[in-house]
């Protein structure tokens, strides 16, 4: 009995927690109309999210009849770390429960060398957890750029030069965090997971434009994964089966060959070129290539043309094996957007640039960090004791 009426204050205590997060501030009696929680019910709630550091008091609200105290979630509380892994750079997020980025750290690092990528790894989240002196820390997620196998917490990337590579057990083991605290999954997803929690739109795809194609599935306001954790390898529907590319995938025509980042590269300009320099950030490779195309450069403006075209040919099957009501470009497509996003039209669907560029992936890596805290807000101990809360991990009665 007692532990039923624990797991039913944990999960009264995480929907309050979320609907704040989704809505709030909120006075008492709008957070029992949003939650279907009774008056009497949420006001205890409300100091045991208090007590425990994750809610604070914001003025007052007289929208209707007397006035009510409002409560929003505390900037800065409690955080998520997110670590991101592409060819030749690594980066670190920190986010909050608001969603507000405190941090966001990136650097170079040869990353075709598992071991040396997984130290510099290790070196970022103990400056991340550094850079959180007053506030808990949620959990650290990988977000990484090929498939990702979150039971074992292993990575393959081809482009990395990845193989099974366990990024979690490695992580753990050279910084002494707790297993329970560290997860991965795919850049894709994770970007997936970033846009839907700034744009909570219920059918979704995500489509990174990077080395290789991914897409982020979401479908009634859930992750797609598949049966292997697997969906949204969409780089490789062929496309052009005959005349097409040779792929890495060992196929020919993939519409990574027409569209990912390499082929776009390749087809603006020659290898000497320093568009083509792997020290250069993606973002600084991009500006470089606005600027010639802004410029009028012919080279420039005929690939990006030319992928613009490749690119709409890919979206018109996405649109209809998946019927989305949103596709967000990301990656190179959004740094790119007057002449790779703008060109697209699919219908009902609409089509936007990620805000979060390059970023989508780390954030959305923190972001999913904070879903422990999320699903059970007691796992951040109580900064007082008193007679609401009876203890670290004891809260009101729901």
């Amino acid at each position: 009995m007692q532990a039923q009426t624990e797991g039913r204050r944990e999960a009264n205590l995480a929907l309050l927690l979320r609907t704040l997060r989704a809505r709030g501030p909120l006075s008492r009696a709008q957070l029992a109309a949003g939650s279907g929680l009774s008056k009497a019910t949420v006001a205890p709630l409300l100091v045991n999210l208090e007590r425990r550091g994750l809610t604070e008091r914001a003025g007052t609200t007289t929208t209707q009849g007397r006035p009510g105290e409002l409560v929003q979630l505390r900037p800065g509380a409690v955080c998520g770390i997110g670590l991101d892994v592409r060819p030749g750079h690594l980066g670190a997020t920190i986010t909050d429960l608001t969603g507000d980025v405190h941090l966001r750290r990136q650097t170079r690092c040869d990353t075709s060398v598992p071991e040396h990528a997984l130290d510099r790894l290790a070196d970022l989240t103990r400056a991340a957890l550094e850079n959180l002196p007053r506030a808990d820390w949620a959990g650290v997620t990988v977000a990484v750029p090929g498939r990702a196998d979150r039971t074992a917490g292993t990575a393959t990337a081809t482009r990395l030069r990845w193989r099974e590579v366990a990024v979690v057990d490695g992580l753990a083991a050279r910084t002494g965090l707790p297993l329970d605290r560290l997860d991965l999954d795919t850049e894709a997803n994770l970007a997936a997971y970033a846009e839907h929690d700034g744009d909570p739109v219920d059918d979704l795809v995500y489509l990174n434009g990077d080395h290789g194609v991914a897409a982020g599935v979401i479908a009634n306001g859930a992750l797609v994964r598949g049966a292997d954790n697997r969906a949204g390898e969409v780089g490789h529907v062929v496309l052009d089966p005959l005349g097409g590319t040779c792929c890495a995938c060992g196929r020919r025509g993939c519409w990574e060959t027409q569209v990912g980042l390499d082929a776009f590269l390749h087809a603006c300009a020659p290898r000497d070129d320093r568009v083509h320099d792997p020290a250069l950030a993606p973002t600084e490779r991009m500006a470089i290539l606005r600027g010639r195309a802004e410029r009028g450069d012919a080279r420039t403006l005929d690939a990006l043309h030319r992928t613009a075209e490749a690119l709409a040919s890919g979206l018109s099957v996405l649109t209809t094996l998946l019927n989305p009501r949103k596709i967000v470009l990301g990656g190179y497509f959004a740094a790119l957007p007057d002449w790779l996003v703008a060109p697209q039209e699919q219908g009902r669907t609409r089509v936007t640039a990620s805000a979060l560029g390059f970023t989508a992936g780390g954030k959305g890596a923190a972001l999913a960090a904070l879903r422990r805290v999320l699903d059970d807000p007691t796992v951040v101990p109580v900064k007082e004791s008193g007679p609401e809360t009876g203890g670290s991990h004891e809260g009101a009665s729901a």
